[in-house]
Parts: C-alpha cells; structure tokens; sequence
C-alpha cells in the first residue's frame, strides 16, 4: 500500500508574501545599525583601531550646581577657567582666551618704557660672558601692586585659580620682548642645588600669558617631552619636540617639579627664535613655598 504523498503547507508561504520578508529585513538591518551606534557613543577608538572607553565628554549644556557653603576664604560661584592637557611628560596645559586683548595691551603698554635686556641665573663656574646668547630678550619686573591699572591683580588671581597655588607664592610677573631672531635655549626653570646652590625654595610651576600673536617662530618648545631625545646628544639650541604657538590672550602652564618634590626632566623648555614679527610673553614663575624676595 503506496503511503500518500505529502505536499508542504504553502497556506503560511502564500499569507506571508515577499513583500513581508522584505519589511522583516529592513527592520532587523536597522536594530543593528542603531544598536551600534548607542554603542560606540560610549567608545572612542585608539590609533590601531581598538576601542577604548570615553573617560571625559564636553558639553555645551549649562549646568546648574548646588553650591556648598564656603570657608571665610571660599567663593560663593562657580569658577570655569576652560584648559587643554597638552602633555602629561611633562604637565603641560593650555588656556585659551586666558585674557583679554585689552589687557594684554595695558600689561605691554606698562613694561616696555622699563625694558632691559634679560639676564641668566648663573650656575656654579658660569660668568655672563660665557653665557651670552643663551637668553637674548629684553625684559622687566613688575608686582601686581605696582600696576595701577589693576590688569595684573586681575590676572595674577586667575592664575591662583588655574594652578590651585595662592598668590603668595608667585614671584613678580617678568614681562618679556622677543624681537627678530631672539630666543631662549632650552633651560629648566627649577634650580639644582648642586649647579645652583642650596634653595630656600623650588620653582614649581611656570604660567606664561602670551601677551601677542607671533607670526613665525617664537613657539615655547619641550624637547624632552615623553622621554624623547634624552640620550645625551641633544643640542640645547635646536627647537625641537612639543612646541606651543603664541597665540595673544593664550596661556600655558607646565609644572617643573614631580608631587615629591624633585625635578621633571622632561620639563627642559626653551623659546624657538622669532623669525617673523615679534613675542611678548608675561611670565609668573611659582614656589612651593611662600615667595621671599
């Protein structure tokens, strides 16, 4: 006995349709291609492809904070001071818009008359005629009180803010002028006691407000910067590495000492010569301890 040859059900096929298929497509194609973007709002990729987790996100969203009540010496606002991590060997950030262009103008306009021209913190067996041409620059000193203007007050607070480092340990602004082809060979800011003697105090920090815009040349150079060309054949002259451009208003703070104490190597910095126009740049150099002059 021939068993019945059974026939697929084509009821389900036929109520279907291609037309139906063709929707079901569509939509899982777009749950995936949604799907993956969610997920990598939440991913930045590194050089060689690999996805790595977003730490930090800007917004131009404002934002209402619950303020905290303040010590005697706190703020009752919210400071926003908007920086840049340009280098994390050595520390170095940049502000932009740091200050106005009307201040930078006050702050040249007051140190130009006093102009001379700058001078080196000398080492153990170094005279000034062994050092000329290391530091080529015209500069002055001036404290804040002594601006009537009030411009540098203004500014030497902002600093505080910025470094987190009082006003008290700021030594006097050193307002600088860089005219065509002078330069600054690469330095450290820290004194070593054994080059430079015992130190009552260290510079830790150094901010430099950009007081002009340089049209070639000028930058502010870290040759050392992440590890690189410390093999003993660097030529302290040569503008190499990490350079920042002057830029009127900007401000760059790098800090010249690790939080133990002892020196940043990679804090070695320099002024790249000016091949074109001219730089003017106020320098606030910080202790670790309360200025003394």
């Amino acid at each position: 006995m021939r068993g019945k040859n059974l026939k697929p059900n084509s009821t389900f096929k036929t109520k279907l349709g291609l037309p139906f298929v063709f929707l079901l497509c569509i939509f899982f194609f777009l749950l995936g291609f949604f799907g993956s973007n969610l997920i990598a709002q939440d991913q930045e990729f590194s050089g060689d492809g690999r996805a790595i987790e977003r730490r930090l996100e800007s917004t131009k969203e404002q934002t209402e904070y619950e303020l905290l009540l303040t010590g005697e010496t706190g703020d009752d606002s919210i400071t926003e001071i908007p920086f840049q991590v340009l280098s994390w060997n050595p520390r170095a950030l940049y502000f932009p818009n740091f200050a106005t262009a009307e201040q930078c103008d006050s702050i040249v306009s007051l140190a130009e008359p006093s102009l001379r021209p700058s001078s080196l913190a000398l080492r153990k067996g170094e005279t000034e005629d062994n050092t000329k041409g290391i530091r080529t620059s015209s500069g002055m000193f001036i404290s804040a009180f002594e601006d009537q203007t009030g411009t540098l007050e203004v500014i030497e607070e902002k600093i505080a803010r910025a470094t987190m480092i009082p006003r008290i340990h700021g030594e006097p602004f050193n307002i600088l002028r860089y005219n065509l082809g002078q330069k600054y060979d690469s330095h450290y800011d820290a004194f070593n006691a054994e080059e430079y003697g015992p130190q009552k105090s260290q510079r830790a920090a150094s901010f430099l407000l950009y007081l002009s815009d340089v049209q070639e040349g000028g930058e502010t150079m870290f040759p050392f910067e992440n590890g690189l060309n410390m093999n003993g054949n660097y030529n302290y002259e040569d503008c190499i590495g990490l350079k920042v451009k002057p830029r009127k208003g900007d401000g760059l703070l790098f800090y010249s000492l690790f939080p133990n104490g002892t020196i940043d190597p990679t804090s070695l910095h320099g002024s790249c010569p000016v091949t074109k126009g001219e730089k003017w740049v106020a320098t606030k150099w910080i202790r670790n301890q309360e200025f003394e002059d």
